[in-house]
């Protein structure tokens, strides 16, 4: 093998190496990808530099092809064609931007690239983002710890590369060796449940009394909200809302808990809080799954349907005295969502998902690893309610 094709091999199974560990499902794992810049720069070519971004990528994705296909329920090459598309913003502005010239240009264009995959448009697929492990480095930190680390990864474009990452190692040790998980809110409880694919599907009379019997079974004395998945109450009626209001009459309790918001026109992923004597549409997704959820195209195609991303809407909202930053499902894997919700300096995270679908894969660990990161970082309490 020529030396130049071995580069180009040891590079491309760095890179990879980097993806997979940095995002197998663990938060003290997360700092594993901020090898990935220093591999980008180390590539001779812009092909290479191609390939060292799809392969961090792909390996850091690689859950995506049997969650989809356990999703549609079909084989496996749908799952493949949606990793490989969904790829491309990330493998494209890597490559564009990767240079061959000197090291303040190469961290310059490292810096322009972070920012583009942290951003719509190319951040609505811009999972993976090596700034998530700030979380892990840096915690409590906020601001300034997401400013050292952005510094450190572009210095790792640099031939300062050895120093910047033994000092950002030497962070990952320590850090790990002093690890707390975040505060879980006074007064809030979050729920996960094992309903499967019938969560959302099932919105029997039945179903919603099995639910809040759930709740009571497993309320602590302390609680005043109870956090439930992405989707565990179904399409939001005003038969629902009511049903929900009478089964919560005896109790002191507000639940929060994902439903969905239908219209002509399409429907809104929701955050609803409801309690005895009333009830409200608390938060509206910013960005649902794109193509799954998310379908831009259909008004070009005279359709209508899909769910609406509200982009920069609603990054806080008010429950009591507190004011909450809500994730769900999806935004817990990009970045802006969170960003943006901490410019406001929320009280708490909440982090809801409906994941029957990913069982077999990572994603779940990686949605979980990702929201823990944040908190930690900005010293949030955290809530999370998971359905599998």
């Amino acid at each position: 093998m020529r030396p130049e094709c071995l580069i180009r091999f040891v590079l491309v199974l760095a890179s990879a190496a980097s993806g997979y560990l940095g995002w197998s499902g663990y938060a003290l794992s997360l700092p594993a990808a901020i090898a990935f810049p220093a591999l980008w720069s180390l590539a001779r070519s812009r092909g290479t530099a191609g390939l060292v971004s799809a392969a961090y990528f792909l390996a850091a994705s690689r859950g995506l092809p049997q969650g989809v296909a356990a999703f549609y329920q079909s084989d496996i090459w749908p799952g493949l064609i949606l990793w490989l598309v969904a790829s491309s913003g990330f493998v494209l502005v890597h490559t564009v931007l990767w240079s061959p010239r000197s090291d303040r240009w190469k961290a310059l264009r490292y810096l322009i690239a972070m920012i583009l995959m942290a951003i719509p448009p190319f951040g609505i697929v811009g999972w993976a983002h090596p700034l998530t492990a700030a979380g892990i480095l840096f915690p409590g930190w906020g601001w300034i710890g997401l400013a050292a680390v952005a510094a450190g990864l572009a210095i790792m474009t640099t031939r300062y590369r050895p120093a910047a990452a033994m000092t950002l190692v030497g962070f990952w040790l320590w850090s790990a060796a002093s690890w707390t998980a975040p505060d879980i809110g006074r007064g809030w409880q979050g729920v996960d449940l094992q309903l499967g694919n019938s969560l959302g599907r099932d919105n029997s009379l039945a179903r919603h009394r099995d639910l809040v019997a759930t709740l009571r079974l497993q309320r602590r004395p302390d609680t005043a909200y109870m956090l439930l998945p992405e989707s565990a109450l179904g399409f939001w009626t005003p038969s629902v809302e009511r049903l929900w209001r009478q089964q919560l009459a005896e109790a002191d309790l507000s639940v929060i808990a994902g439903a969905a918001v239908v219209d002509p026109d399409g429907y809104d992923n929701v955050l609803v809080r409801v309690s005895a004597t009333e009830s409200e549409i608390l938060y509206r997704e910013r960005m649902p799954v794109p193509g799954s959820m998310w379908q831009p195209w259909l008004p070009f195609l005279g359709r209508s349907g899909g769910a609406r991303a509200s982009f920069f809407a609603n990054p806080v909202v008010t429950v009591g005295e507190l004011r909450v930053a809500p994730l769900i499902c999806y935004e817990q894997l990009i970045v802006w969502p969170i960003l943006q919700s901490m410019f406001h300096d929320p009280d708490l995270v909440v982090a809801v998902g409906n994941d029957w679908w990913t069982k077999g894969t990572p994603i779940i660990g990686i949605q979980r690893a990702s929201a823990v990161a944040w908190a930690r970082l900005f010293n949030k309490t955290l809530v999370m309610s998971f359905n599998t």
